[in-house]
């Protein structure tokens, strides 16, 4: 069984700047991909980012280009999500989360084509 293991949440101020990391503990790790996603109260969960997990390919939601960058340590099965010019809105729980089929890009930015879960770490932005 693979766990991920999200740390890094916390309060920050707006325009401010956070790490998250996503660490990939258990059985032996084989990920095509590894991703991102964030839900706010009373919204549905959303994708933030993605990367592959060999060519270190990288994908982004619009709301976030420029902003946030996802990387990888392959080395260590991490996964990290640096996030800068954080905004109020941004506030959610953050996910990680790891597919392990090929899938095309646009499949990157669907909840249902990755297979483990994270438990989530709180990101508050402060206005």
């Amino acid at each position: 069984q693979v766990q991920l293991v999200e740390s890094g949440g916390r309060l920050v101020q707006a325009e401010g700047s956070l790490r998250l990391s996503c660490a990939a503990v258990g059985r032996t790790f084989s990920a095509y991909a590894m991703g991102w996603f964030r839900q706010a109260p009373g919204k549905e969960r959303e994708f933030v980012a993605a990367i592959t997990w060999r060519s270190a390919t990288t994908y982004y939601a619009d709301s976030v280009k420029g902003r946030f960058t996802i990387s990888r340590n392959f080395a260590r099965n991490t996964v990290y999500l640096q996030m800068n010019s954080l905004k109020p809105e941004e506030t959610a729980v953050y996910y990680c989360a790891a597919g392990t089929s090929p899938s095309p890009p646009v499949g990157l930015f669907t909840k249902k084509n990755y297979d483990y879960w994270g438990q989530g770490t709180q990101v508050t932005v402060s206005s």
